[in-house]
C-alpha cells in the first residue's frame, strides 16, 4: 500500500515539524527578518533617545510590538499568497499553497487568525501600535486582495511597499517605544534619517522584486517595471538607488550635530557600498537565479542597516 504524499495538506495537520515547516515558507522568512529587525531597531534607537539603560521592565514593550507586527506580516504576505496561487505556480512553486503544502482552507485560517491577533495585541499595546499596525494591515489587504489589488499598478505596488516599510514602520513604531518610555510623543533627527533612508530604499526593493518573477507576471497580465522597462534598466535603477542612500548615510557622518557615531556610520556604508559595487558585477541577467541571490543580497543589505544604525545611535 502506497504512503501518502506529504503534500497532502491534511497530513500537515498530523505531522507538526512539516507543518511548521510549511508555515515558516508560507510566512517569507526575508520578511519576518526584516520586520524583527526593524522593531528591535527602533526601540533601541527610542531607548537611546530616552536615555534610559535596557531592562527587563521594557522587555514587554518590545515583546508586545514585535508578536503584533509579526502576526501583521504573516497577514499581509499570506494574502497575497492566496490571490496570487496561479501566479506562483510559476514564479515561486515553492510556496506552500502553489506547492500543495497547505491547502487554501489553511491559508486563510492563518490570515485570518493572524491579522485578528495582529489588531487585538496591537490595540491592547496603544494608539501608536494599534495604528501602526492597523494601517500596514490596510494598505497591505489593499496591495493584493481585489477589486483594488494594487499590485497590478507599478506606481502604485511601489507606493505600498515603502509607505509601509519605510514611513509607517519607522514612525509608528519609534513614537510607540517612546511613548512608552517617557509618556510622551515626539521624534528626533535620528529616527527621521533612518526613514528616510529605507523609503528610498524599498524603492530599490519594490522596482527589483518582479525581476525574477517576469514570467508568471508576463503570463497573467501583471503589469510591473520589468516588464515595461526590462531587466536592464531595473537592475541599473535598483544599484542607483541603493548607491544614493549609502552616499547620504556617508553625508550624514560629515554634521556633528546629530547623536551618531560619525566615524562607525562613514565607515560602515563605504564598506557596504564597495560590498554592493563588487556584488553588482557578479549579476547574470540571464540566470534566474543568479537574480534571486542579488534580491535577497538587496534584503541582507536591508537588514545590516537595522543592525547598523541603532549601533551608531548608541555608540
Amino acid at each position: 500500500m502506497s504512503q501518502p504524499s506529504l503534500n497532502n495538506p491534511k497530513i500537515l495537520w498530523k505531522t507538526p515539524l512539516a507543518w511548521l515547516s510549511s508555515f515558516w515558507e508560507f510566512s517569507r522568512p526575508h520578511t519576518i527578518v526584516g520586520t524583527s529587525l526593524s522593531v528591535f531597531a527602533l526601540y533601541l534607537i527610542a531607548l537611546a533617545t530616552a536615555e534610559n539603560p535596557p531592562t527587563f521592565d521594557n522587555l514587554p514593550y518590545l515583546l508586545i510590538a514585535l508578536f503584533a507586527c509579526l502576526c501583521g506580516n504573516v497577514y499581509i504576505v499570506g494574502l497575497n499568497q492566496l490571490e496570487d496561487q496561479d501566479i506562483d505556480r510559476i514564479n515561486k512553486p515553492y510556496l506552500p499553497l502553489a506547492s500543495g503544502d497547505f491547502s487554501v482552507s489553511q491559508g486563510r485560517y492563518i490570515v485570518g487568525i493572524t491579522g485578528i491577533l495582529a489588531l487585538i495585541v496591537a490595540f491592547l499595546g496603544g494608539w501608536w501600535l494599534g495604528g501602526t499596525v492597523l494601517i500596514s494591515l490596510l494598505i497591505g489587504t489593499a496591495y493584493s486582495f481585489p477589486p483594488i489589488r494594487l499590485k497590478r499598478f507599478p506606481l502604485l505596488a511601489a507606493f505600498c511597499i515603502f509607505t509601509v516599510r519605510g514611513v509607517v514602520v519607522n514612525l509608528g513604531l519609534f513614537l510607540y517605544f517612546i511613548q512608552c518610555f517617557t509618556a510622551q510623543s515626539f521624534l528626533v533627527p535620528e529616527v527621521l534619517i533612518l526613514t528616510a533612508f529605507v523609503v528610498v530604499f524599498t524603492i530599490a526593493i519594490a522596482i527589483f522584486k518582479d525581476v525574477p518573477d517576469l514570467e508568471g507576471d508576463k503570463q497573467y497580465h501583471i503589469t510591473t517595471f520589468t516588464i515595461l522597462l526590462g531587466k536592464k534598466a531595473i537592475f541599473r535603477m535598483t544599484c542607483t538607488v541603493i548607491i544614493l542612500c549609502y552616499i547620504g548615510m556617508i553625508t550624514v557622518g560629515f554634521f556633528p550635530v546629530f547623536n551618531i557615531n560619525p566615524l562607525l556610520l562613514m565607515t560602515s556604508h563605504c564598506g557596504l557600498l564597495a560590498l554592493l559595487l563588487w556584488r553588482s558585477q557578479q549579476v547574470d541577467l540571464d540566470e534566474k537565479n543568479s537574480i534571486t541571490e542579488f534580491y535577497q543580497f538587496i534584503w541582507r543589505l536591508f537588514f545590516l542597516e537595522y543592525l547598523l544604525f541603532p549601533l551608531t545611535c548608541l555608540l
